[in-house]
């Protein structure tokens, strides 16, 4: 798959997380751009379910941008889902 868009799911509200993508250019592989109070002790597993998410879409160019406030795993990986939906949908 192919981001042709940028998008993003989710807010900046207490237990969200705010995930943008965007197109990477080629062959940078994925980069992800974690913002989180709590990077320290759970950035690595925020790292992790994020791009979980991105492989599962098959997608190797891509830039995430994920403002955590506490998000729960599967939050997290709902809001990336959904980014993702949204930024690989053709217009009609």
């Amino acid at each position: 798959m192919k981001i042709l868009r940028s998008a993003q799911a989710g807010s900046l509200e207490s237990q969200d997380i705010l995930v943008t993508v965007k197109k990477g250019k080629a062959g940078t592989g994925i980069i992800i751009n974690l913002d989180s109070p709590s990077l320290v002790q759970y950035g690595r597993k925020i790292h992790e379910e994020i791009e979980f998410v991105i492989k599962d879409f098959e997608i190797e160019d891509v830039k995430v941008q994920a403002i955590d406030k506490g998000a729960l795993g599967f939050t997290i990986k709902a809001r990336t889902e959904t980014a993702i939906k949204r930024a690989i949908k053709k217009e009609s």
